[in-house]
């Protein structure tokens, strides 16, 4: 265990005492008091890196995978967008699952199907089938974080302590961790086994997950599970808007005039399902309202916007642009890890969301002029200080907007909310999938690269500005939550 998601967990140390519920909310917890339950840590930790970690590995799979296809960067580029759109659809509609019917079922069945979809990647005979495997990944790993936060929440109220702060650093920790070590880690197993290993080391994280939920995972009593009925109708007219945008962004061409269409027609019909019915997917109402939570969720995409247009656009360019091994790739962005994971180890335990932010967005900036500086013929030292400029930010506004979130959203709806704020980190790695896909037409050269650095300058600029002119983020304290 890292050094610092280890003092991460250390401030959730258990409290002497007993809480004020005499133990009847003690089928969440499997126990009385008023201290977290630290049985739930690990299985929580556990399902929220399925995600961060098969998101990170395949960056250093891309190149070999193209080759043994023979595919080209525009072909592969659908290995990551296909897991995130399957994330960006499946998160917001499972964290509602969650809502209603509690966290424990939905996470076994998400957590089991990460394992299947693992094995179907390891034995995939082409492109097509892979792509498939990813889309089934995206599904599987959309349960776990929209199950924690309500679990969180769930010990939040039973224990009477309203700032979780620990137990969320740790969930931010954990994620950061497997998603910037992810491209080393996936450099060694591609060096141990070939481009396939990086989809088999799904098969003991699901077991263990499986193993650890069906042991410490609360049920829900029968009484406690909702009779409300569940909202087909507005999680399709939703997948619709996304995919359909989506498609059209990943290739924008007049042939496709009619996925714009088809995403205008989704959005009314969608809009006028949700405000019209009585228990909608998406309450548009109550978020229309929360103007708060709505710049958070637009600050989330931002930061993840360049995050990811970095992890995939200049690992791809270290292959290709610079020549590197996908092994010695993955070893240059390990200084990425180690600076992001400093950054939230030492800056968790304050909220200081409207500093977090504002720092992050501007290093962002900062990042993005180094890139500029990068040609084929640079140093190795250059290269490293990218990863450690990148690293801040990495290991702040994930951190600072998962805050925000806790604060900002309805109790009530918060695996809802949680699914929606991961929707927003795919919809930025989305859009830097495209973004990889446009700037790399011949491939991941030292011209696309720039041409790249130059749409993630624009898109942190933005963060910066959207985080200065928020006066809400000020007082995001327990008093300001919803």
């Amino acid at each position: 265990m890292s050094p610092v998601l280890a003092r991460a967990l250390r401030m959730l140390r258990p409290n002497s005492g007993s809480g004020g519920d005499g133990g009847r909310n003690s089928r969440y917890s499997g126990k009385g008091g008023n201290a977290f339950d630290r049985r739930l840590i690990a299985p929580m930790l556990l399902g929220s890196i399925c995600n961060p970690i098969n998101s990170s590995m395949i960056a250093v799979a891309l190149v070999p995978i193209g080759a043994a296809f023979g595919a080209t960067p525009s072909r592969t580029a659908w290995l990551v967008t296909g897991l995130y759109l399957a994330t960006a659809l499946g998160q917001p509609v499972i964290g509602r699952l969650v809502d209603m019917f509690g966290p424990r079922r939905l996470y076994l069945l998400g957590t089991g199907t990460v394992g299947v979809a693992g094995l179907l990647g390891a034995v995939s005979p082409s492109l097509g089938v892979l792509i498939a495997a990813r889309v089934l990944l995206g599904i599987g790993t959309s349960a776990a974080y929209p199950a924690s936060m309500q679990l969180i929440r769930r010990e939040s109220e039973r224990t009477g302590k309203d700032s979780p702060a620990g137990i969320l650093t740790a969930l931010s920790v954990a994620n950061q961790t497997v998603s910037v070590i992810g491209p080393a880690l996936g450099g060694f197993l591609i060096g141990l086994g070939g481009w396939r290993a990086v989809f088999t080391v799904n098969v003991p994280l699901s077991a263990a997950c499986l193993v650890l939920g069906a042991l410490y995972l609360p049920g829900t009593a029968p009484g406690e599970r909702s009779r409300r009925p569940v909202d087909l109708p507005g999680m399709l007219l939703f997948a619709a808007l996304l995919l359909s945008a989506m498609l059209f962004l990943m290739s924008p061409r007049a042939a496709l005039w009619y996925l714009p269409v088809l995403t205008a027609a989704a959005a009314a019909g969608f809009a006028a399902r949700e405000l019209r019915v009585a228990e909608p997917f998406i309450d548009l109402r109550v978020l229309g309202g929360n103007i708060p939570l709505l710049a958070t969720y637009a600050r989330q995409f931002l930061g993840y916007l360049t995050s990811y247009a970095f992890l995939y656009g200049f690992t791809q360019w270290l292959e290709e642009g610079r020549g590197l091994p996908a092994s010695t790739a993955g070893l240059v962005l390990l200084p990425l890890s180690l600076t992001a994971l400093t950054v939230s180890g030492v800056t968790g335990r304050r909220e200081a969301v409207r500093a977090k932010l504002v720092v992050g967005g501007v290093v962002q900036v900062a990042g993005c002029v180094v890139l500029l500086l990068l040609d084929a013929g640079s140093p190795v030292w250059l290269l490293l200080l990218g990863g450690v400029v990148m690293g801040v930010p990495q290991g702040l506004i994930g951190l600072a907007n998962q805050n925000a979130l806790y604060r900002q959203s309805d109790p009530a709806r918060i695996g809802t909310a949680a699914g929606l704020l991961r929707t927003f980190t795919y919809l930025g790695a989305l859009g830097s999938s495209a973004a990889d896909s446009a700037f790399f037409t011949h491939g991941a050269d030292t011209a696309g690269m720039h041409d790249l650095a130059l749409f993630m300058l624009v898109g942190s600029a933005a963060l910066v500005a959207v985080s200065l002119l928020d006066r809400s983020l000020r007082p995001v304290t327990p008093d300001s939550r919803r």
